[in-house]
């Protein structure tokens, strides 16, 4: 059974615990990796929210900064021009949302319109954090990363890269039970893809199962979708747009027991789920 993820006004869950929950991306960016510019404008970027939550997304996650490898920072008052009116109007049409900001004033704004959870993927480490969590009763995913976007593919070099990884979410862990938040609010993200090699990512999801049982409390979070390094993968086609990477990082995570995927393609996603557990049991 996957595990439920108590966000701001309930706990979410997909289909009673049988599949994974699935985060629709939406970035409301210029320069994000995979569709940066797409939306210019907090209408358009409203739009593809409610399309991806018509497709079947349990959570819409909204950004206004970059935080592809290599990508500067953004100043906090264009980060909350960019994403909060967007979190506004999803909260509106009744779609539940989180903000993915490391910022604490980005995701009090986002809190105040509405949103059920942080996604920080500074992990946490900024105590504002946890203590907004706490006044608004918000969810939160702390993410691993080592430096800034803009350095962090410059510092790949790991012992363990497991161990590592599992050693810095502990922090996060301790610092949410100090504050006597509920476990499950906390999700945890290795970070794929923040300051790894492709060898790093391939081994943090193969360790999903191994990572999940060491934190039994918590929803495991991944997020792999259309990532750069999965043209790098055997039989990655040149151009590829990583789309069929993705679907089958997706489902390798899931069958492990991640709890949460963070995806660009919501309804492929679920379809592609759906057909792997009705070939693995033999029913639909």
């Amino acid at each position: 059974m996957f595990r439920p993820w108590r966000l701001r006004g309930g706990a979410a869950a997909g289909s009673d615990g049988f599949r994974p929950l699935v985060v629709g991306i939406v970035n409301a960016t210029p320069d994000s990796f995979f569709d940066g510019g797409n939306h210019p404008d907090a209408e358009s970027a409203a739009a593809h929210g409610l399309k991806l939550w018509e497709e079947g997304a349990d959570l819409i996650d909204v950004g206004g900064e970059s935080t592809r490898p290599g990508a500067d920072p953004v100043d906090v008052r264009e980060e909350i021009r960019r994403a909060v009116p967007v979190v506004e109007r999803l909260v509106a049409a009744g779609v539940r949302t989180s903000i993915d900001t490391r910022r604490p004033q980005v995701a009090q704004a986002a809190l105040e319109a509405g949103a059920c959870a942080i996604n920080d993927v500074g992990g946490l480490a900024d105590r504002r954090m946890i203590e907004l969590c706490a006044w608004y009763g918000a969810g939160a995913c702390a993410l691993h990363m080592r430096g800034e976007p803009s350095t962090m593919q410059a510092e790949t070099g790991y012992r363990d890269v497991v161990w590592e990884v599992a050693a810095f979410l502990q922090g996060a862990v301790d610092r949410w039970k100090a504050a006597g938040l509920s476990p499950d609010a906390l999700a945890l993200d290795p970070g794929v893809g923040f300051g790894k090699a492709v060898r790093h990512n391939l081994a943090l999801v193969a360790a999903t199962a191994r990572l999940r049982e060491r934190f039994p409390k918590h929803p495991w979070y991944l997020g792999l979708s259309r990532k750069s390094w999965i043209r790098n993968l055997p039989e990655a086609g040149e151009g590829t747009d990583r789309l069929a990477g993705s679907l089958g990082g997706a489902l390798a995570a899931a069958h492990l027991g991640c709890d949460v995927l963070r995806v660009h393609d919501v309804a492929a996603t679920r379809e592609a789920w759906a057909a792997f557990r009705a070939c693995r049991e033999g029913n639909a």
